[in-house]
């Protein structure tokens, strides 16, 4: 790999060559505060105070450890996707008869309901964004993450909730056009905020790697490939036209709640549509197991970035560099070095519950990445 260093250019939007997915672990205060809120010690203003001081903290340690996008975490979030779809007009939150299954566990029983047309409007999402912005300052990006529009349309078509979406919407096209002008609309808002560095964040895709949940789809009338195209339209139609200077990029995933997963199966299933077909301008891709399967597929990808997420966030195991160097050279072979980038395979804390693993070790991760993403590239 040496010898391809010198044709490096050097990259001014990201990915980046070391990076992460997006959420930390909630520190002891953090979650300490949320818990009083929820029983109402403290009040909206008190706990958005010690969230801006840790989301302070979070973002000097990622500076100081050489991240050169940064998050806030989700420090203000309790889900990676349901906080942000509450946000929307017309959406509200819901409990449901279950929580969304995994390895081994359920998480807890939320979900969304429409209550009228959904737009996009003073989501208070753009209020932590300016928040964060600041926080970074200059000498890095300030990264926002939030659902994919596929994800959206899944969760409104979750278990209980087909009935209460088609009331509002009995015209699919219609309901289709809304979340893309909703999603657009958030785009260019987060774009005026000062946003460039936007990640669409999907597991509809991690399930549909599934063989068991295609085979489940078939059973009860549904088609995995007309999902798939489904889902491929609405992430292309959103992702379409972006500011130039504002990077749109795709994270999947398989599920990672409490260090467990959801969905196994590489990404053959669903390669064709999905790098083929989704118009963003990286995925970032979870291969940090064999559950993700062999990296064939990413011939499929055309001129995208491909971030590799080798390394776990699910356990404090480090990885061997030189393992992480050998199966970044294995993924050459579909796709050129110089398009390639290293990350966790998710973020540490999709849920307010987190990873099983300390903040240290969190951290030891990050390092890894760093550490490996330096003696691979020169930039």
């Amino acid at each position: 790999m040496s010898n391809q260093k010198k044709s490096f250019s050097v990259r001014r939007l990201p990915p980046f060559r070391g990076d992460i997915v997006g959420s930390f672990l909630r520190p002891k205060a953090l979650k300490e505060a949320r818990a009083k809120y929820k029983t109402g010690k403290i009040g909206a203003r008190d706990l958005r105070t010690v969230e801006d001081g840790e989301i302070r903290k979070l973002v000097e340690k990622e500076k100081a450890v050489g991240l050169k996008s940064v998050t806030d975490g989700e420090f203000r979030r309790s889900w990676w996707h349901l906080d942000f779809m509450w946000g929307l007009d017309g959406v509200e939150k819901k409990l449901s008869r279950h929580g969304y299954p995994f390895h081994g566990l359920e998480t807890r029983p939320e979900t969304v309901r429409l209550s009228g047309k959904i737009r996009f409007g003073e989501h208070p999402f753009l209020r932590d964004f300016r928040f964060l912005k600041e926080a970074a300052g200059d000498s890095v990006i300030a990264r926002q993450t939030i659902p994919a529009p596929a994800q959206l349309w899944a969760e409104l078509f979750r278990e209980g909730n087909a009935e209460e979406t088609r009331a509002v919407y009995p015209d699919a096209e219609k309901l289709k056009d809304d979340i893309v002008r909703a999603y657009r609309d958030a785009v260019q808002a987060f774009y005026k905020a000062g946003c460039r560095n936007l990640q669409l964040d999907d597991c509809t895709w991690g399930m549909l790697c599934d063989r068991g949940y295609r085979e489940f789809l078939k059973s009860s009338g549904g088609d995995p490939g007309a999902d798939a195209r489904l889902f491929a339209e609405l992430d292309s139609r959103v992702a379409a036209d972006h500011p130039a200077d504002m990077a749109v990029n795709l994270h999947v995933c398989r599920g990672n709640y409490h260090s467990a997963w959801a969905a196994s199966g590489g990404y053959e299933a669903v390669a064709q549509t999905l790098f083929g077909g989704v118009g963003v301008d990286a995925f970032y891709l979870e291969y940090d197991s064999d559950r993700a399967g062999g990296f064939e597929p990413l011939r499929f990808i055309k001129n995208q970035l491909v971030v590799l997420g080798l390394v776990t966030s699910k356990s404090p195991a480090l990885e061997d560099p030189a393992l992480l160097r050998r199966r970044i050279a294995e993924a050459a072979e579909y796709v050129p070095l110089d398009r390639l980038c290293l990350s966790t395979q998710c973020g540490f804390a999709s849920t307010e519950e987190g990873n099983v693993l300390t903040e240290e070790e969190q951290w030891d991760k990050v390092r890894l990445v760093l550490r490996t993403a330096r003696s691979v590239w020169a930039d």
